[in-house]
Parts: structure tokens; C-alpha cells; sequence
């Protein structure tokens, strides 16, 4: 069989153990807590209620993407070993990490003109972004040869949707994608957002709930409305969470409940330390297999 492997940033939100368990190779992020410098090792080196205590006891948190340094020298590692890649970013609508990635990939030809680095925009992020390369790994095993798996994951990228809602709005507004004047308003109102991943992998707020309760009733509307063979849906769902748990298995028995016929358990994963420094904890985000994503 043809050698290759798939591989990921960390902000796919799964744990180390999930990744080895699928042979998914990972490239981490970084961020910073109070200008203290931490890898997002996929929490390793911090806990996620520590990282998200942190945050709600006040600390600055601030993220940095890989760069082109760092892709050069983690792909030539595989391209040394004699195998192709196939990388698959955080989507471009959040971070400019693609760019890093395919700088290197372009480096790395002359250098290795037998061997093929492709990079591929998920256009997602988080629990669909792990969905993504979940699905990846099933088809690899099942005998997609490098091209033909290339091929399906350009072909299939809008078809990964992705929803978040969020029951704190007070990172929302720190980082600017709330105003104050707004943020106050539905902290009193105790307003819900209800987001998803556009087709260009942009986070774009569609729905605004009074309370959990109806944000989650929304949140199933959503994806009942778009999910791939409404309720005959077969496929697998992945959620990820910071520090909500509770939210994030009241949310997995519902979709349970809705989409019996699902292959597996609904896995849930914690939000990362670089999607989690944006969205605060209060957050749980929903990926599935759906029809083409909305603008």
C-alpha cells in the first residue's frame, strides 16, 4: 500500500489518545496566558479547568498560529521517512495558518522532488474539524490510496457542518465579536447565541435564544434541518465542550434520541486551549455530516 499520512493542527479538538488510536499525525499551536508563553499540546501541560479557571479568574489569553519554520521541519520528518502528506488546516475564515502550511509545502519540493505535500482548507474548526479527520482515517483504512483520499476530502468539505452555541457571552465580548452595549443587553436578557461555520469558514451568529433550554431545542432544529438523511442519519456526530459538560451530554442525548440509527456513540472531546482563548468556557460545538454549508 502506498505510504502516506494525514495529519492535523491541534485545534481539531480531540485528545492525544484519539489521534494515535486513528494515526493521525498533529502540529500544535501556541498560545499565551498573561504573555506566558504554552504549547497547545491538546491540555498535556494544563488541564482544561485550569485553563478555563484561569481565564474566568481574569488572565489574558491570546493565541499564535504555527509558522511556515515550523511546517517546514515537521513535514520534512515524514518526507525523510519516504511518505506524502496530506495536511488539513484550521479553516482560513478563523486563522491564516493555510498559509504557513502551503509556504512550506512549496519549500519542500525541490528538496524532495519524489514526495508530495498537499494542504487542504477544512474550512471548520473543532468538534467537525476532528469529525473531518476522523472520517479521513476511516477511508485511508480502508484502502483510499493518497490521491483518491485527496480527491474526496476536496470534494467533501462543505459537507462537514459545524454549530456552536455558548451560555457565557463574557469572551465573546473580551474578543470583540459581541459590543459591550450588545454583550450587556444579552447577558441580561441571558441571550444564547446560536453560530455555525459558513462555507468559507467563517463563524457567523444565526440565532439568538433566551436560555440553554432554547438554545439547545434550536440547536437540534438546526441540524435536523440539514444533517445528511435527516433522521435515518448514519453517520457519527462529535461534540466538543469548555468546562460545560453537563450542556454537552444533555446536547448528545438529544441528537441521540433524534438519529438513532447513528454507527457509534456521540464522542465528546474538550474545546481546545486556542479555540477555548476565543470562546470562553460555556461553549459546546456540534460537527456532523450534512448537506453544503450556507453562506
Amino acid at each position: 500500500m502506498e505510504k502516506y499520512v494525514i495529519s492535523c493542527c491541534s485545534t481539531a479538538d480531540v485528545t492525544e489518545e484519539f489521534l494515535k488510536e486513528k494515526n493521525i499525525e498533529h502540529i500544535c499551536f501556541h498560545y499565551y496566558m498573561d504573555d506566558k508563553p504554552y504549547v497547545d499540546d491538546l491540555f498535556k501541560s494544563m488541564s482544561p479547568a485550569e485553563f478555563y479557571q484561569a481565564m474566568l479568574d481574569g488572565a489574558m489569553t491570546r493565541t499564535s498560529q504555527v509558522n511556515a519554520e515550523e511546517f517546514t521541519e515537521y513535514f520534512r520528518g515524514f518526507l525523510k521517512e519516504g511518505k506524502d502528506v496530506l495536511h488539513i488546516t484550521l479553516s482560513s475564515g478563523i486563522s491564516g495558518v493555510i498559509n504557513s502550511a502551503r509556504i512550506a509545502a512549496n519549500e519542500l519540493k525541490d528538496e524532495f522532488p519524489d514526495r508530495r505535500v498537499v494542504v487542504i482548507d477544512s474550512l471548520t474548526a473543532s468538534s467537525g474539524y476532528g469529525l473531518f479527520m476522523d472520517k479521513l482515517a476511516e477511508l485511508r483504512d480502508s484502502g483510499f490510496d493518497f490521491d483518491k483520499l485527496v480527491a474526496w476530502a476536496d470534494n467533501n468539505v462543505q459537507k462537514q457542518n459545524t454549530w456552536f452555541f455558548t451560555t457565557d457571552l463574557t469572551f465573546f465580548i473580551r474578543g470583540g465579536r459581541i459590543s459591550k452595549i450588545s454583550g450587556w443587553f444579552g447577558t441580561a436578557l441571558n441571550i444564547c447565541p446560536l453560530l455555525n461555520i459558513n462555507d468559507e469558514g467563517k463563524l457567523i451568529p444565526r440565532q439568538k435564544c433566551r436560555g440553554k433550554k432554547l438554545v439547545k431545542k434550536a440547536a437540534l432544529a438546526a441540524i435536523k434541518e440539514r444533517i445528511e438523511n435527516g433522521t435515518d442519519y448514519d453517520g457519527k456526530i462529535f461534540i466538543t465542550h469548555s468546562v460545560c459538560m453537563e450542556d454537552a451530554r444533555e446536547m448528545a442525548d438529544m441528537l441521540e434520541e433524534a438519529f438513532p440509527n447513528m454507527k457509534e456513540k456521540i464522542r465528546i472531546f474538550d474545546i481546545g486551549p486556542t479555540i477555548g482563548s476565543h470562546t470562553g468556557p460555556g461553549t459546546v460545538a456540534i460537527g456532523f455530516w450534512g448537506g453544503d454549508k450556507e453562506h
